[in-house]
């Protein structure tokens, strides 16, 4: 049995895709749609040439003006949730709402490895992502939040439908990226009594695009690293009992947002964030991981190809993998401009193999590409994955 592949989901955008994004309003809705759409025929299609078995639409429909953007993935949901109102905060100063229990986050200038080589993140040619990310004016939440993001959904799922179709592929064959409740919690909020009503809130709005995702006969995936990457956003470490239990909110919120949606359509993404920094403060997997396989989905995404995590592997030959269960493991990454050899690929994929079996093993990345490595060489990393599962 072939080793089947797929990746995160971001993919770089193309001028032109990025042009248009950053000229819609000038465009006119029926012009930006026609672009779009050819870009996301264009994306299909190479995905399904490279030879990847379970594709997307590049997350086009997370809108993306700059070639470097780590958060295309998140500020979608901006314009598809009722309730908020655009603020002075920046992205890095942002006060996260009030806790409900005894963990509370830091800004985002406060994580513990932004702290220790604050020398290396601020400045410009350290080579670290987000030296060069301008500041962006967040939301609030000042009222009750309502899912508004109808029609851009119904845009994205019709989109990749069309392509998939196009390539003679089957909805069965494609998913599309979603955000979950405690990562869409992390803004500010000026309405809600705590953090625990801020997660439960944004789990109710979500389950609707989660659905609409689904219904279609797509698979959605839950992108949510709120789950490892806040235990560096909090200053001091708290213990990892603590964290746990603030964890355990946003699994539980999740599982409320997945609630009557097929667990075979879903997909869960866990990561320690994207940017490309030294990461010495991130949560071991093995602390989490049962957590993580508390959430009502059918494979499990992580990373697994960075030299921070790559050792990780051998947390899979201790745990009791459920039967209906299967691992998305990153094989290779992004967070590096080295394209991974084949040979290398294939001895990272014959680890899990060996570990849980080859039938329960999807070959993937360790992110979203698109955004974080220049695109020639994103589309080599994924020309590099396939050959290597060919080698198993």
């Amino acid at each position: 049995m072939p080793v089947r592949t797929t990746h995160v989901g971001s993919l770089p955008r193309t001028p032109v895709l990025l042009d248009a994004n950053a000229h819609r309003a000038e465009m006119g809705e029926e012009a930006f749609g026609r672009a779009l759409q050819q870009s996301v025929d264009d994306v299909v299609r190479r995905q399904h040439e490279i030879g990847l078995s379970i594709i997307n639409d590049g997350e086009y429909g997370h809108a993306m003006t700059e070639s470097v953007d780590y958060g295309a993935w998140w500020f979608y949901s901006f314009s598809r949730f009722g309730g908020l109102e655009l603020t002075t905060d920046e992205r890095f100063d942002m006060a996260p709402p009030a806790p409900g229990g005894k963990v509370k986050l830091a800004s985002f200038s406060q994580r513990r490895d932004w702290v220790r080589f604050a020398d290396a993140y601020g400045d410009p040619a350290s080579g670290i992502h987000t030296a060069n990310q301008k500041e962006t004016a967040f939301p609030t939440i000042t009222g009750p939040l309502t899912y508004i993001g109808q029609d851009a959904v119904a845009a994205d799922i019709d989109g990749l439908l069309s392509a998939l179709k196009a390539q003679g592929l089957e909805a069965s064959d494609g998913f599309l990226a979603a955000l979950s409740p405690g990562s869409a919690a992390r803004i500010s909020n000026a309405y809600y009594a705590n953090d625990t009503e801020v997660v439960g809130a944004c789990a109710d709005a979500l389950h609707e695009e989660y659905k609409a995702i689904t219904d279609a006969g797509l698979t959605v995936q839950i992108d949510d690293p709120s789950i490892a990457e806040s235990w560096d956003q909090i200053n001091p470490a708290p213990s990892v009992e603590d964290y746990r239990d603030y964890i355990q909110i946003r699994i539980d919120a999740l599982n409320q947002a997945l609630e009557g949606i097929p667990e075979e359509q879903v997909r869960f993404h866990v990561c320690w964030g994207s940017w490309h920094g030294p990461h010495t403060t991130d949560i071991p997997l093995a602390d989490i991981v049962d957590k993580v396989l508390q959430v009502h989905a059918h494979g499990y995404s992580f990373e697994a190809a960075n030299a921070r995590h790559e050792h990780e592997w051998t947390v899979w030959k201790d745990i009791a993998l459920p039967d209906d269960k299967v691992l998305l493991p990153g094989v290779v990454g992004h967070s590096t401009n080295v394209v991974e050899h084949p040979a290398l690929v294939a001895q990272r994929i014959r680890h899990f193999i060996d570990a849980v079996g080859a039938e329960r093993v999807i070959a993937s990345t360790d992110c979203g590409l698109g955004g974080r490595v220049y695109p020639s060489i994103a589309w080599a990393k994924l020309e590099a994955l396939t050959a290597g599962a060919a080698l198993v």
